[in-house]
């Protein structure tokens, strides 16, 4: 089995590679890049398994999938570029810069509670038309309207993928660019990283389809599920399911910039853009700007969207430690304490850790049946930190 991995690895990180043939080969794989640099030098990148579980065709070292919510990482990347330069300010109401969503209970929403999922517009009431979610004017339109489920700034839960209209909208209205636009100009380009919020007309990318998760009869409901299976009208339902016929695997929705959950990339993309910040090379960001996107912005006991504690760096996902939940309570994503990044749905993650200058990134094909990590990407995560000295993650985060 461990034929079907390719690609390099330093020898620091061989727990790490004979960790990622044993998802291949013992825990359900299907296809999936594992990619880390540390100071910029690129040690892991390894593929493997197939890009088509119908035709077998194979993954490739350019294969990309939809990342799901690491575009969120993406999308906040972009707004701490603007408040880097002066342009968009943490603490000023929305309203200074998009008049239109100071309605509905939202007037007081400030840029930093947008990205601490604290804008208390998780999900919209009203369905949302037929492919709403690939038109950009139409979502704002739903963002400016709905009314605020709690008042902002007194609780966060998890914007599923408004996060990607809420935040990009101050984006495109601030820099007179599109979401999209503005990451391949300020990100991706200068990186060099193969990332796409919205796919540019004419590019042929080798896409392998997302599989969902199956669930299992002896799986362990979570109070997300629990409440999404119940009650229609919920947050958890209605930020889950009400999303306009969407399909991560659609053609037309790979075109769409949906900032909260559609970029694409794999393992080697997200490693390009979070290693100038795993090195603080000041390239991307300043050294002021950078030192803040590591700490701390909200945390909460009982996430309003997920149900869980959760942790977040301004836009950015925390380390978060729920292992000793009650089973199907227990979504963790465990990183370095000074890392910060993002999940994606079903298992995928990018980060960057300033600690030790590790950038470092997993995505795949086959989802597992938490919206943060399991065991496939979490047994690399752990690889690379013990390869790289750190001792423990009993606090909740890997330290040395």
């Amino acid at each position: 089995m461990a034929s079907t991995v390719q690609g390099s690895c330093d020898p620091k990180f061989s727990e790490l590679k004979d960790e990622f043939e044993r998802n291949f080969a013992e825990r359900g794989e299907k296809g999936a890049s594992v990619c880390l640099s540390v100071n910029g030098e690129t040690l892991v990148d390894l593929w493997g398994g197939v890009a088509d579980v119908d035709s077998g065709e194979r993954w490739r070292e350019d294969t990309v999938s939809v990342v799901f919510s690491c575009t969120k990482a993406a999308t906040a990347l972009c707004a701490h570029i603007l408040i880097d330069r002066g342009q968009l300010e943490l603490k000023a109401p929305v309203s200074k810069y998009w008049p239109e969503f100071a309605k509905n209970g939202k007037e007081n929403t400030t840029v930093q509670m947008m990205l601490n999922h604290e804008s208390a517009i998780p999900a919209l009431r009203e369905p949302v038309k037929e492919k709403g979610f690939l038109d950009w004017d139409y979502m704002i339109r739903r963002m400016e309207d709905e009314e605020a489920w709690w008042e902002p700034g007194t609780r966060n839960g998890y914007h599923m993928v408004n996060f990607g209209w809420t935040v990009g909208e101050l984006v495109r209205r601030v820099s007179g660019k599109s979401l999209g636009q503005f990451f391949a100009d300020e990100v991706a380009g200068p990186t060099g990283a193969t990332f796409w919020i919205g796919l540019p007309d004419g590019l042929d990318l080798h896409i392998a389809d997302i599989l969902p998760y199956v669930p299992q009869p002896t799986d362990t409901l979570s109070d997300f599920t629990k409440q999404l299976i119940s009650d229609p009208a919920s947050i958890q339902a209605l930020s889950f399911i009400n999303n306009g016929g969407w399909g991560a695997n659609d053609a037309d929705a790979h075109r769409a910039e949906i900032g909260g959950a559609g970029g694409i990339s794999n393992a080697r993309g997200q490693v390009a853009m979070y290693t100038p910040l795993a090195c603080d090379d000041g390239s991307l960001v300043s050294h002021e700007r950078l030192h803040a996107m590591t700490m701390v912005s909200t945390a909460t006991q009982r996430d309003a969207t997920l149900l869980v504690p959760t942790r977040f760096a301004s836009g950015f996902m925390k380390s978060m430690d729920n292992r000793g939940l009650p089973e199907g309570q227990d979504q963790s994503a465990i990183i370095g304490e000074k890392a910060f990044g993002h999940v994606g749905a079903g298992g995928h993650i990018g980060f960057a850790d300033p600690e030790c200058g590790l950038a470092f990134s997993y995505t795949m094909s086959q989802m597992g049946k938490s919206l943060l990590m399991n065991e496939r990407g979490q047994s690399l995560i752990d690889a690379a930190y013990r390869a790289l000295g750190y001792t423990s993650n009993a606090p909740g985060a890997w330290v040395r």
